[in-house]
């Protein structure tokens, strides 16, 4: 299992995953845009949804565990970090 650093753009015209940034700390984070707006979690189900389809894995092997209301999000994921990059390298 892996904590998996996102940041999130909302509202985006075109949705999608996008690459590996790292912050000024050093630490990595994966870009991800979403069509869905910020209210009533919308855009966290749309995040967790599309990081889901892109590692080909079940929705429940995704789970927000911190940052439900902000950009900046760490998910727990049901897959080891070498394999979280693996598929989404694809």
């Amino acid at each position: 299992m892996a904590l998996l650093s996102i940041r999130v753009t909302p509202r985006a015209a075109k949705p999608g995953i996008g690459d590996w940034k790292t912050d000024p700390a050093g630490r990595p984070f994966l870009e991800m845009r979403v069509a869905a707006a910020p209210a009533d979690g919308a855009a966290n189900d749309e995040v967790v949804r599309l990081l889901a389809k892109a590692l080909g894995v079940a929705k429940g092997s995704v789970r927000i565990a911190s940052g439900q209301t902000a950009r900046l999000k760490r998910l727990e994921v049901k897959l080891d970090e070498a394999e979280i990059r693996a598929r989404l390298s694809r």
